[in-house]
């Protein structure tokens, strides 16, 4: 016998959640979390497992996945399947543009430290210059 969990109101599922219930509207509009249903009043009514969901989405945010990111992790999890396979192909790529833009940063650094590295040079300035720090390199 299977052991139905007592649904929850959009609001206790947004005070348990700590998100607001506008957020959680808005994961529900975008099809990441689902309801079962409303109330007479025309509350939506949740499982509790949704609380579970709320936190796979926000720990795959703050890993930096985006929001159609994590509802194709959770579209390949309501087949039945794990869908560890592409969070790993999808963290790997987000790991190569990380690396991609330290190297972009590193070179900005560079440009800018030569930018600075002599106050008291004096470039020669033209009537058209804006600022000759820029212009002159």
């Amino acid at each position: 016998m299977v052991v139905q969990d007592e649904p929850k109101l959009i609001g206790v599922i947004s005070k348990e959640s700590g998100l607001p219930v506008k957020t959680i509207r808005y994961y529900e509009e975008l099809g990441l979390l689902k309801t079962i249903g409303r109330t007479e009043g025309g509350y939506r009514l949740f499982r509790s497992d949704t609380l579970s969901r709320l936190h796979f989405i926000k720990r795959a945010q703050s890993l930096g996945l985006s929001l159609s990111e994590i509802k194709a992790f959770l579209e390949v999890r309501e087949t039945g399947d794990l869908p560890c396979v592409h969070v790993r192909q999808t963290l790997q790529e987000k790991l190569s543009d990380i690396d991609r833009q330290i190297l972009e940063l590193q070179r900005l650094k560079l440009e800018l430290t030569e930018l600075l590295s002599d106050p008291t040079a004096q470039p020669i300035v033209t009537e058209t210059m804006i600022c000759p720090i820029l212009e002159s390199i």
